[in-house]
């Protein structure tokens, strides 16, 4: 294993203040231009980035500096979270350097070290934004000739194809990087509303004591796309929405909703117990419901048999004791209805009245939303439903002062904090749950069903649950 320089942290950002740099691989990618440099153009206006920390945007297409950074300079007028300013971009452009490399041939890499060299870049950090397929590649590039360099990585999802691809692709990057220098990015964690899962569970008492079987009927989190595949059909049709979005995103949410308590500053102990206590599906059929869009199969660069799933639908039960018998739903999809994430906890019902209802919203709307019972105003003793709602995200306020996922995700990384990334074990974890569900849907004669764009999925999947979304 490398051996790892610790610097102490005397700055703002934990990077030292001289000859730092984060290095994009898939610098002209969708990711970098909507998300992660205009994340770093936030914490740039709010001084949380070094004097001299630079931005290496790595790609193909034969651009020199002054063209990516006015390629640049267009994505941030429409996506950065503080209001694009020309001097205030134009400092923030110092920053950005474009290095034009083909990822796929170790001996660029070379190339790549010498002009950190001449550079004088001693602290790096990769990130890895490119297909996962790339990944080995990169790392065998960096470890030949980079081998000298102080750095860590980040890692996009998914993380691997199987649990076997995973291990040992984390045995490469450990090789190179060691363990803790490894970050697992997973920007559903960096989001406001998830973060507040925890407040909400822990902090009131209205919540605290009844979240468990006894009072909650059943759980659904549902992340609906209205986009299909884009500009990602040659990652996605590799990959589908079970690896995309369940294997990690959805079970990483699920975990902090049904977890234990954390006893200490961390919940990583806890999330593992749970995403250890997931239980095996045995019959697919009666927990599993997978779709694709009709008109997927003529999406540019999709293969015209591809059986690759742009649905998920799925049972979830926990064997534990705080949620035996108690289902977990989950659903995902492209070309859905509309675009929504959230959170529904429905509460068993008392007295034949309605269930009340706790969702929290994550995207696009931020909030909570409590529907519960009263008497409806007259003589006789009618129920009606009523309901409280908090929208977090329609509070001016909010929205100048939250950061984005990836602002939050980037900044901690680079102070060392790893507590909002997944973790090896959890991965692990995640996939030895998905890939038994994989074999057990090949080995079944459960279908791939077909949906209509602007519908919420195949109609199959309502025999799972009464989906509730909506609700306003």
């Amino acid at each position: 294993m490398k051996e790892q320089t610790k610097v102490e942290n005397s700055t703002m950002t934990g990077l030292e203040t001289m000859n730092s740099a984060i290095t994009i691989f898939g610098g002209s990618g969708d990711l970098t231009y909507r998300k992660l440099l205009p994340a770093m153009y936030n914490l740039h206006v709010l001084g949380q980035l070094d004097n001299n920390f630079k931005i290496i945007g790595l790609g193909r297409r034969n651009y020199t500096t002054e063209d990516y950074i006015e390629i640049t300079r267009e994505w941030m007028k429409d996506y950065s979270r503080k209001k694009y300013e020309e001097q205030t971009f134009n400092e923030f452009a110092k920053r950005i350097i474009y290095f034009k490399i083909d990822i796929s041939l170790e001996s660029e890499y070379s190339r790549l070290q010498d002009f950190y060299i001449e550079n004088n870049i001693k602290k790096h950090i990769y990130y890895y934004a490119v297909a996962p397929s790339m990944f080995l590649e990169i790392t065998n590039g960096l470890k030949k000739y980079c081998s000298d360099n102080d750095a860590k990585v980040i890692i996009e999802k998914p993380f691997g194809e199987n649990l076997e691809n995973a291990t040992e692709l984390n045995s490469k990057l450990a090789e190179f990087f060691g363990q803790d220098e490894i970050y697992h990015i997973d920007h559903y964690l960096g989001k406001e509303m998830i973060q507040n899962i925890l407040s909400v569970r822990l902090n009131n008492a209205i919540f605290k004591g009844i979240w468990n079987k006894d009072f909650i009927d059943s759980v659904q989190i549902t992340a609906a796309e209205s986009v299909g595949v884009e500009t990602r059909a040659g990652y996605y049709d590799k990959s589908g929405a079970m690896k995309d979005m369940v294997q990690n995103h959805l079970l990483q949410v699920l975990s902090i909703v049904a977890m234990e308590e954390p006893k200490g500053k961390t919940m990583e102990k806890e999330q593992l117990a749970l995403l250890k206590s997931l239980k095996k599906v045995e019959n697919v059929d009666d927990n599993l419901v997978m779709g694709q869009y009709v008109g997927y199969l003529d999406e540019p660069n999709i293969d015209s048999q591809s059986k690759t799933e742009t649905y998920v639908a799925m049972k979830i039960e926990i064997d534990n004791e705080r949620w035996q018998g108690v289902p977990f739903f989950i659903r995902t999809g492209k070309k859905l209805a509309t675009r929504e994430s959230q959170i529904i906890v429905k509460f068993k019902s008392k007295n034949n009245a309605p269930a009340n209802l706790l969702i929290i919203k994550i995207q696009p709307s931020e909030g909570i939303f409590l529907k519960f019972n009263a008497k409806k105003p007259g003589t006789d003793n009618d129920i009606q439903e009523v309901s409280m709602d908090f929208c977090q995200s329609c509070i001016l306020e909010n929205r100048m002062n939250t950061p984005e996922a990836y602002e939050r995700l980037l900044r901690a990384c680079f102070i060392g904090d790893r507590i909002l990334f997944s973790k090896w074990d959890q991965i692990v974890a995640s996939w030895n749950y998905i890939d038994n569900l994989l074999n057990k849907y090949k080995e079944s004669s459960s279908k791939l069903y077909t949906y209509e764009q602007g519908s919420m999925g195949p109609k199959e999947a309502n025999r799972l649950t009464d989906w509730i979304l909506d609700l306003e």
